[in-house]
């Protein structure tokens, strides 16, 4: 079934502080709207008005049909204890809640309850369970999950996957979903370059309409057909016509013409306010001239002095009426920006690691025999397929990992910082600052907070353990560790995921002046395409194979 969403003067935010207003949105099927801001702007509390689950501060959402099927995919940072894969898919595409709502309804009626009001809830929930897939799930999930490299069946428990293959389970419940509207929160996250690929051509083929947040600025450029950015800085909703690269283009030139025009009205006020001032200044002096200079009995010459004053503070009054008549321009606010550098440890020894046809068994995988070597100043990308051996690998490099065969070292003097995708870096049972003061003693307590500060992280995140910390904050923490210590081995294993659009351009801005050993381990393509590497490193199957960058 088609269907269209629409949104109408939309504000949404908390009861203390709205985060944005005024949003006027129509999605029809085949559209793809992507939204875009900075953390904290409200994207994912805009996902969840148009889905239902959060009330709008102002303005309507409406559907047309009204019963149309809503599916909305958050981002689930935690697994459910116990739930296997095909309970998850059951759950994520609305199939279980069908299917219970459907089951209550024919219970009702079972029950000798025959009323009007029974059977027409019976009648909807069964339409309901059908449109959503229920009926057949069970026998489409098995051909999905293998189609995608899902090597494991749906009674497997979601706790048992690894990240690649929990994004492939979230995938797949994409792929099997009956939506007539999709709501997509950070889709992208722990997808391979395959899993991508197929994301992206899903979505592309739907004919439903999509409203996604992403920061995948590749996938968005691939996908989306309309862009809503939510500016928290200037307190502005916009809406885009086009994909992700004509918006980047459009913004640019309207950020360009907000300034020079602030700028043409801030030197327009200003010169009529310095010429205001100077003829009060010679309005005054005329009046005080003409009473020490005229005698009393002169009325002529005093008559026309004073004329000449009344000239002078008329034209005072002209020019401050023509500073009020001015149309105001507000001056744009500069949003809060990540200042992110990477801090320097002296030059390591000239070889910072190797191995020396390094193998490592792990159950039924396998990883090499590997020989590499990583120099001092060595800018390497590693890439390939989730499962194929990129974490065992760097965990050899940096000697976490013992190889069952051949060897491994890591050179004098190495001082490494890491930011791995569990963001691990810091004690998790510690709030954030005393954890951070921790990891680096020799900096006051005053300083730390300051540097986290910069990193957005304010007294709510100080005080709060690390572990309870969201997965964007997380990463911020961690790069606000890289920026304290010093590094000669940089080690960022998917960066970019839970990072927003301003944080990555600054995190590639930091690569760019950074001169250590760096070892950058992504999915994220344009990531790839705008960071100066010297070597790529392709993983697959255990292997690694070295090549330089296209």
């Amino acid at each position: 079934m088609s269907a269209n969403l629409v949104a109408k003067s939309l504000a949404g935010g908390h009861a203390h502080r709205t985060l944005f207003e005024s949003l006027d949105l129509t999605v029809a099927p085949g559209d793809v709207v992507g939204v875009v801001g900075a953390n904290g702007a409200g994207k994912t509390t805009l996902l969840r008005i148009l889905a239902g689950a959060l009330a709008p501060l102002e303005g309507t959402v409406s559907t047309a049909p009204s019963d149309a099927f809503v599916g909305w995919l958050p981002q689930e940072h935690e697994r459910v204890e116990g739930e296997t894969v095909g309970q998850y898919v059951a759950r994520r595409t609305g199939a279980a809640a069908a299917t219970d709502a459907m089951e209550r309804a024919a219970a009702a009626m079972g029950a000798g309850d025959d009323s009007a009001a029974t059977a027409d809830a019976y009648a909807h929930s069964l339409d309901h369970w059908l449109a959503c897939g229920a009926p057949d799930l069970d026998e489409r999930l098995p051909p999905v999950l293998a189609d995608l490299g899902l090597d494991v069946g749906p009674d497997a428990l979601m706790t048992s996957l690894s990240g690649g293959q929990a994004a492939r389970a979230a995938l797949a419940v994409l792929m099997l979903s009956r939506f007539d509207l999709v709501l997509l929160d950070e889709p992208t996250n722990d997808l391979d370059l395959a899993g991508l690929e197929r994301l992206e051509t899903f979505v592309r083929g739907l004919r439903a309409g999509v409203v996604l947040v992403s920061h995948d600025r590749e996938f968005l450029s691939r996908v989306v057909t309309r862009v809503v950015e939510l500016d928290l800085a200037q307190h502005q909703v916009a809406v885009y016509d086009g994909g992700y690269d004509a918006f980047l283009e459009e913004r640019a030139i309207a950020r360009r013409h907000a300034r020079d025009a602030y700028e043409e009205f801030a030197e327009k006020k200003a010169d009529l306010v310095s010429r205001a001032r100077v003829q009060r200044e010679w309005s005054s002096q005329g009046v005080r001239n003409a009473m020490r200079k005229s005698p009393d009995n002169d009325k002529v010459r005093r008559r026309a002095q004073s004329e000449s004053s009344e000239k002078q503070a008329q034209k005072v009054r002209q020019m401050e009426s023509r500073i009020a008549r001015l149309e105001e321009v507000e001056e744009p606010r500069k949003e809060w920006e990540l200042r992110f550098s990477i801090g320097a440890a002296p030059r390591s020894s000239s070889v910072v690691a190797t191995l020396d046809r390094a193998v490592v068994r792990l159950g039924d995988f396998t990883f090499g025999p590997a020989s590499l070597q990583i120099s001092a100043g060595d800018r390497i990308g590693v890439t390939g397929p989730n499962g194929a051996g990129k974490t065992t690998l760097l965990r050899l490099l940096l000697g976490r990992l013992a190889p069952d065969d051949g060897r491994s070292g890591l050179g004098p003097s190495v001082a490494v910082g890491q930011i791995d995708q569990a963001r691990t870096g810091l004690d998790e049972d510690l709030p954030l600052g005393a954890a951070f003061e921790k990891a680096v003693p020799d900096m006051a307590p005053a300083d730390v907070r300051t540097l986290l500060a910069k990193f957005g992280l304010k007294a709510d995140q100080v005080t709060s353990l690390v572990g309870r910390l969201s997965p964007g904050e997380r990463t911020r923490a961690a790069m606000a560790l890289l920026q304290a210590r010093g590094v000669n081995l940089l080690v960022l294993d998917e960066p970019t995921n839970h990072l927003d659009l301003p944080a990555i351009e600054q995190l590639e801005e930091a690569l760019e002046s950074y001169d250590g050993a760096l070892l950058l381990v992504t999915h994220d393509r344009r990531l790839l395409d705008n960071v100066r590497l010297d070597q790529r490193w392709q993983v697959e199957g255990g292997r690694v194979t070295a090549g330089h960058p296209a």
